[in-house]
């Protein structure tokens, strides 16, 4: 299997230099304030490229993939090479590989990425679809990150459910965003309002209730909850 890991991966690196675009490279790294460079790649020409690698050569099972996307992203030079990592991930081809199993691999992309670019993605696209179809597995892992030191956990926690609409489990949201209600952290109190007002869209009265019963929102978390329920 190594050899065709091997080849998966030189063939998205190879993919993604050929892509790139100097002159787009500084901008998209400033603006993403990476240390990390970029090749200059935009995300359409990303999809494409992922496109044709699933097309030539698709990784045969869950333990080939996960090969390939670990490889990416632990050998990454430029930030492009964990999008594609992550966009491996997230194809449909590959969806019924996705398990409980994958988890602690999320994890560790979460706290090594350390930006909410690599978070938001495996937060709503990765562990949230994971939580509505396993949530006996996951629900207790999610309120085990909402206490964890590293911030970017926490907000995982918290922003999780965003696609849930009206499954969301809303014990667990009050209890992530109780465990951060009071953390400076402007990246939490952004996630708390983001988690917030996407629930005012299926029950704006239980949000504003919430937000009544707890006073030690920030103002940010307050207003971004609000923003569509008239009140703020």
């Amino acid at each position: 299997m190594t050899a065709l890991v091997d080849a998966l991966v030189d063939s998205a690196v190879a993919g993604l230099a050929a892509l790139g675009d100097p002159a787009a490279a500084e901008p998209m790294r400033a603006y993403m304030k990476s240390e990390m460079p970029f090749r200059g790649v935009p995300k359409p020409a990303r999809e494409r490229l992922l496109k044709e690698l699933v097309a030539a050569r698709p990784p045969a099972d869950a333990a080939e993939l996960r090969a390939v996307v670990t490889q990416l992203w632990d050998g990454a030079r430029f930030r492009e090479e964990r999008y594609l990592a992550l966009s491996l991930t997230g194809h449909r081809r590959f969806a019924a590989w996705l398990d409980v199993s994958w988890l602690p691999l999320w994890r560790e992309w979460i706290v090594t990425g350390a930006w909410w670019d690599f978070t938001d993605e495996i937060a709503v696209r990765r562990v949230g679809p994971l939580l509505r179809a396993q949530p006996a597995d996951v629900t207790p892992v999610m309120r085990e990150w909402s206490t964890d030191p590293d911030r970017w956990l926490r907000r995982t926690s918290v922003i999780c459910q965003l696609g849930s609409g009206a499954a969301i489990d809303v014990e667990l949201l009050t209890d992530t965003v109780e465990a951060n209600i009071a953390d400076p952290d402007f990246f939490l109190r952004k996630g708390i309002g983001w988690a917030l007002r996407q629930h005012a869209r299926v029950d704006p009265g239980w949000v504003q209730a919430f937000v009544a019963a707890h006073p030690g929102l920030s103002p940010l978390s307050k207003k971004e909850a609000l923003r569509h329920v008239g009140a703020g």
